[in-house]
């Protein structure tokens, strides 16, 4: 499976099985493991900074997506994306 790119648009489903569009806005490995922030499509199309919600989810070694399973590690990639994102 091909790694997911910047750019790219998928579909999450959430607890209550709806379906909703997401695009990846930034990727960053961090100890070996691939992170990527994503964001509601919906939510980029209006286009203002502060309204957009951003989910971190990690690439497991299959390629699937995955929670962030502990504080420490979202601490760890929400820091290093910060870091992308001023740039």
């Amino acid at each position: 499976m091909d790694p997911i790119e910047v750019g790219e648009v998928f579909t999450i489903s959430d607890e209550e099985q709806e379906e909703s569009e997401v695009e990846v806005i930034a990727k960053v490995t961090l100890q070996g493991t691939d992170y990527v922030a994503v964001s509601f499509v919906e939510d980029l199309k209006e286009e203002t900074e502060e309204d957009i919600d951003i989910f971190f989810l990690k690439l497991d070694a299959d390629g699937e997506l995955s929670a962030i399973e502990t504080d420490e590690e979202f601490d760890q990639v929400s820091e290093a994306f910060d870091a992308i994102i001023d740039e």
